[in-house]
């Protein structure tokens, strides 16, 4: 697992750079018992290529067995280790829009979620209703008012907002209210440690007042709360690893996580094809480059093993040569965690991963996939590995002791 004490002392100055291609949700699973899982059945020439020329194996984003939700897997991708650094869900989205949070705020992600006449979830998306509809929602939901404290709703995307509550003795340290399922109603925000009690009743109260605004608006008429929590203190890339380090990535979460640890965050499009042209904009500027493709995660979550697929098949011709012809020095190629269509959710599956450079040991897989990087030479490793093999291949790391 990395030291980032040990980063910190090793690292070196050097030209060398660094792509890190995380396609998120990228490992699968069969539909059928013995068929291929999403990123086998792709067809992906330019994938399969690269891989020839790499070291490949199955990344483990947490702990074996343990599925990890996207915060957590993206700081272990960045050499983080996620049971040390715990960052709320509802941080992440804040940073990520671009939200000034102070360090005494407590910050939520929120959903837009579907109930019944009873209340009972019955779609936790909200049908994935557009951005411009959430923000129509967001701004009904400004007029809740509670004792003490400022509130602050602000959109994210589709479904997705973020509340932020401002003021003396707020407290972390609670649960969501998001039960990760249908057919029953949302949790109440609970305090984690006595002195969140308080805090944990005020996100209650305004959830309850947000459900009263919400009844009549289908299909999102209620909320759910997930990962509230307050700004840790991180070690930025610069200090861990000396590197100029970037982020391209299309959703709010992704950036915020990348701007936690000291990226800065490039603007870019929607589509694979802008991010691309944004990477190639700014490529003279940095040493390391974090590309964020999210669409695969979606089809997972949906249960679209057919358009999972497809999106992989889209990054293998439209992204991977783009960032092959520029040539870095360290290609990497992985993701975050599993999200196999099968199960409509994340997953604690290894993810498929490989990396190509100058001295890697390239070892017998030929084809982009969770059966063939089951042979691979890094063999099942931790994520938080793959940054120190990143340095090291990028001739960014002395030797360590005489």
């Amino acid at each position: 697992m990395a030291n980032l004490d040990l980063m910190k002392e090793l690292h070196i100055a050097g030209q060398t750079k660094i792509v890190m291609l995380v396609i998120d949700g990228l490992g699968g699973l069969p539909v059928e018992p013995g068929g291929p899982t999403e990123l086998e059945a792709a067809r992906t020439p330019n994938l399969d290529a690269l891989a020839a020329e790499s070291i490949c194996g199955l990344s483990v984003p947490i702990s074996p067995g343990v599925t990890p939700g996207s915060g957590p897997a993206h700081l272990a991708l960045f050499g983080y280790d996620p049971l040390s650094y715990e960052i709320g869900r509802g941080v992440l989205e804040a940073c990520g829009i671009g939200f000034p949070l102070e360090r005494s705020d407590v910050a939520a992600r929120g959903n837009f979620c579907s109930a019944d006449e009873n209340g009972l979830i019955t779609d936790r998306r909200a049908g994935r209703i557009p951005t411009e509809r959430g923000a129509e929602l967001c701004a009904m939901l400004r007029a809740i008012q509670l004792p003490d404290v400022e509130t602050f709703v602000e959109p994210v995307k589709e479904y997705r907002f973020v509340l932020v509550l401002r003021g003396e003795d707020l407290s972390g340290g609670l649960t969501e209210t998001d039960p990760q399922q249908l057919g029953v109603p949302p949790r109440q925000v609970e305090a984690l440690i006595p002195e969140a009690q308080p805090t944990a009743e005020l996100f209650n109260q305004w959830i309850a007042q947000a459900q009263e605004l919400l009844a009549d608006q289908q299909p999102a008429n209620m909320v759910l709360l997930r990962g509230p929590d307050q700004t840790p203190l991180l070690p930025s890339m610069a200090e861990v690893y000396g590197l100029r380090a970037a982020a391209i990535a299309s959703y709010p979460m992704y950036r915020g996580v990348a701007k936690l640890v000291g990226m800065d965050i490039l603007e870019t499009g929607e589509i694979p094809e802008e991010e691309v042209e944004t990477l190639k904009t700014h490529w003279a500027e940095y040493d390391f480059f974090f590309f964020h493709i999210k669409k695969t995660d979606s089809a997972g979550e949906d249960g679209d093993f057919a358009r999972k697929a497809s999106v992989i098949e889209h990054v293998d011709e439209a992204v991977v040569p783009a960032i092959a012809s520029l040539e870095p020095d360290v290609f990497i190629v992985t993701g975050d965690h599993s999200t196999p269509a099968l199960l409509k959710s994340h997953s604690w599956h290894p993810v498929p991963t490989l990396l190509r450079s100058r001295y890697c040991r390239p070892d017998e897989v030929k084809a982009f996939g969770e059966r063939a990087c089951m042979r691979g030479g890094l063999g099942v490793f931790p994520a938080t590995d793959l940054m120190p093999l990143a340095m090291a291949n990028a001739l960014r790391l002395t030797k360590y002791g005489a």
